[in-house]
């Protein structure tokens, strides 16, 4: 099983949406998948399921959220959590996100700051929450894969996810921002995976339930890119061939990186904008590469419907590879 965390800390780049059909995608192929949403924008959540569920979720009063399933362990509580899994179809489930996510943000970072100080035994449990939650839910739904959905910042929720991460993923889009979030991103992950490490170190009696907290980055993904001739067009290209250079030495620390972006190993691959799909899917709760006829994909939309279906094939081989 590989645990894999799509992060990037420049919103808008289609992080969520692409989370959700590489999921679609990696069940299509036969692989078991389970989404977890820890965004506190739980939008991830809204996209597999309709409003009716939601709100009969949030209505009801048995533990249905990722927050529920915190909440013993945040009130100190030495029981397993409850982690419920919403069985969304056969190979996918999901456990839901929580706004009360953004509520626990505080408690997470001060239990990060304790894990080297007295009280640690509950700080660290703490801090490895996501990591328990997760491995509590893949025991129950046995997933060839764990596809992790967080939002947009440093905060110490994306800290506690990442470091329960095999691998890291960075959706990013051809800009200006984007280099700069990659450049940010290579920073924290050091700075994060050193100062996990050293807990690690001097919790040693803890180190056998702690994840490793390696934080591998697998690659990149270029999002939301126009296509014209089957090429993304010069403006897009000039920021996205500037990619291999910042991915080299802001995530690898290397000097050396390849000439261009196509010839970047690291780049797992380029998804176009798929303009009147995207909302179409939307409406008919379901990704572009299951859109039929009487979804309202006819005439050329039938083409880009088969099209996006071999993108995103193609691209989940590729993550699958990246990951194994």
């Amino acid at each position: 099983m590989s645990v894999i965390t799509f992060f990037n800390n420049k919103g808008g780049v289609g992080k969520t949406t692409l989370v959700y059909h590489i999921a679609w995608m990696m069940a299509e192929m036969g692989k078991k998948v389970l989404a977890v949403d820890l965004d506190p924008q739980s939008n991830l959540s809204s996209m597999f399921l309709t409003e009716a569920r939601m709100e009969e979720i949030l209505s009801q009063d048995e533990p249905a959220t990722i927050y529920d399933a915190m909440k013993p362990v945040i009130d100190g509580e030495q029981s397993q959590p409850e982690v419920h899994v919403e069985n969304i179809a056969d190979n996918v489930g999901l456990i839901i996100g929580s706004l009360n996510l953004s509520i626990f943000e505080d408690d997470l970072s001060d239990a990060w700051n304790k894990s080297l100080g007295e009280g640690k035994t509950y700080a660290l449990r703490l801090t490895k929450i996501f990591a328990t939650i997760i491995k509590i839910a893949a025991h129950e739904r046995k997933p060839d894969v764990v596809l992790v959905d967080v939002g947009p910042n440093f905060g110490a929720i994306n800290r506690s996810a990442v470091i329960a991460t095999d691998h890291v993923i960075i959706p990013v889009a051809p800009d200006l921002f984007s280099l700069q979030g990659i450049r940010n991103l290579g920073s924290r992950f050091k700075s994060w995976r050193d100062a996990w490490h050293k807990r690690r170190e001097e919790n040693k009696d803890f180190s056998s339930e702690l994840p490793l907290g390696n934080i591998n980055v697998a690659g990149y993904i270029v999002l939301q890119h126009n296509v014209r001739d089957n090429r993304p067009v010069k403006a897009y290209l000039r920021f996205a061939e500037r990619i291999p250079e910042v991915y080299a030495k802001s995530i690898l620390d290397q000097k050396h990186y390849p000439a261009s972006i196509g010839a970047d190993p690291h780049c797992l691959g380029f998804l176009k904008h798929y303009h009147s799909l995207l909302p179409m899917a939307m409406e008919a709760r379901k990704p572009l590469f299951f859109l039929k006829p009487a979804d309202g994909a006819i005439g050329a939309h039938t083409q880009a419907v088969d099209k996006s279906y071999q993108d995103f094939y193609q691209l989940s081989q590729k993550i699958i590879s990246a990951c194994d």
